[in-house]
């Protein structure tokens, strides 16, 4: 079932041809949702990365060899949301107010039944209890967490929420200001505001204004695993083909994007 269209529908367009693999994103997320990191973490089946970085290469040898990195939060499904369909305990919610995928952690029994239906991995498990239970802090660590965001305890399910609460802060700041709408600059995500070459670009996708509604329309603008019908809200640009093709499992028959530059 097709799910109800609101007013706004917040995404992003990553840019694969512009990110360097800098991790600065990543960074930025953690520190920003407060994403408990702990002492071992060579175990990366237990890590926690709301925002995560990988490496491709087009499997030639060198010299033709060519590498990208692309960056995955989650995708904020659009259309039969896997994780909101399998949810026993309604811990996870698609606002088609704004077209977020949100993750309440009060109400998660840590199933994991959203984690394991989850085609793209985005969903993370707290095996180990986090920031939520340390008792007491080491002096001048609590003012490192955000206070605007909730630490999480062990057993529960959390992923990237779109920073919603600075969607939270913008609002209640046009609200203050006597204004109910907001201005495309008002609210982005940390990992948009921290990339330094510009590759991701946060804004609402209903509105032709801003600039994600723009380049998500580009010839060259894909999503991860489109044929599940998902319609994720995080699209990518790359003007080469076989990072295109990587993303969606194409056939050989398949015909290239009309406009498209095959590379």
């Amino acid at each position: 079932m097709k799910q109800e269209e609101g007013k706004h529908k917040y995404g992003m367009v990553i840019d694969l041809d512009k990110c360097i693999g800098c991790g600065t994103c990543m960074v930025a997320c953690a520190s920003e949702n407060n994403v408990s990191v702990r002492t071992d973490e060579s175990d990366k089946e237990r890590s926690i990365a709301w925002m995560q970085l990988f490496k491709i290469t087009n499997g030639k040898p060198f010299p033709q060899t060519e590498v990208s990195y692309f960056p995955r939060p989650c995708m904020h499904c659009h259309n039969n949301t896997p994780c909101v369909s399998v949810c026993p305990a309604s811990a996870t919610h698609m606002d088609y107010h704004t077209g977020i995928v949100s993750q309440i952690y009060t109400r998660c029994i840590g199933c994991r039944y959203c984690q394991a239906a989850c085609p793209y991995h985005a969903r993370y498990f707290n095996w180990y209890d986090g920031y939520a239970f340390i008792q007491p802090f080491p002096k001048g660590l609590e003012r490192q967490l955000s206070p605007e965001i909730s630490v999480r305890m062990r057993g529960v399910v959390e992923k990237c929420s779109f920073c919603h609460h600075r969607l939270m802060r913008a609002r209640t700041r046009a609200y203050a200001e006597g204004r109910r709408e907001l201005e495309e600059h008002e609210y982005i995500t940390a990992c948009a505001e921290a990339c330094p070459t510009q590759a991701i670009t946060f804004g609402d996708l209903n509105n032709p204004k801003h600039k994600v509604a723009r380049l998500s329309k580009s010839v060259y603008a894909f999503r991860l695993l489109e044929k599940l019908g998902t319609e994720p809200k995080v699209y990518y640009l790359s003007t080469r083909n076989w990072v295109r093709r990587m993303a969606d499992n194409y056939r050989p028959d398949q015909l290239e994007p009309v406009g498209a530059v095959k590379t």
